[in-house]
């Protein structure tokens, strides 16, 4: 669900919480495109017989992968300023893998805005905590903190 705020109104909004988005299931297909995507065909990922004998007993996503479903979540999550024409992907400051994504989990996230900054007339600098949870653990797969802009008309 897209949050949207007016510039006047930009330091209400330092602290919100999103909702949480909605569930997806990280499947084997989902992890080995992944791994043909990047050329990272580890058997930790990709051979759910050697995987079995891991301390996870099962094939796990790549962290990378996880990290890649920001850009799907944001889409259910986005706090986007009014009079927004366009975002662009700034970057991280901080990203953290705290707990493996086993293959038939489901994750989602949820996101807090840190920060809001305008960089040059009609340019804001957002600065986002998004967590990635897995559904019935108690550590979360990842948490990251998520730079972007959006240039405001």
């Amino acid at each position: 669900m897209t949050t949207l705020i007016d510039k006047q109104n930009i330091s209400d909004y330092i602290g919100f919480e999103t909702e949480a988005t909605e569930w997806l299931a990280m499947d084997q297909d989902r992890i080995n495109r992944f791994a043909d995507c990047t050329m990272d065909h580890q058997f930790i990922h990709v051979d759910p017989v050697r995987a079995k004998e891991t301390p996870f007993g099962t094939t796990i996503a790549h962290g990378f992968l996880s990290l890649s479903m920001l850009s799907y979540f944001s889409e259910q999550y986005s706090v986007v300023i009014n009079g927004v024409y366009m975002g662009i992907n700034y970057g991280f400051d901080k990203v953290r893998f705290l707990a493996p994504v086993k293959v038939g989990s489901r994750i989602r996230a949820k996101a807090k805005i840190l920060a809001i900054d305008e960089i040059k007339p009609g340019n804001f600098r957002m600065n986002t905590e998004v967590t990635i949870e897995i559904e019935g653990e108690a550590k979360p797969a990842l948490v990251a903190e998520w730079i972007s802009v959006q240039m405001v008309a």
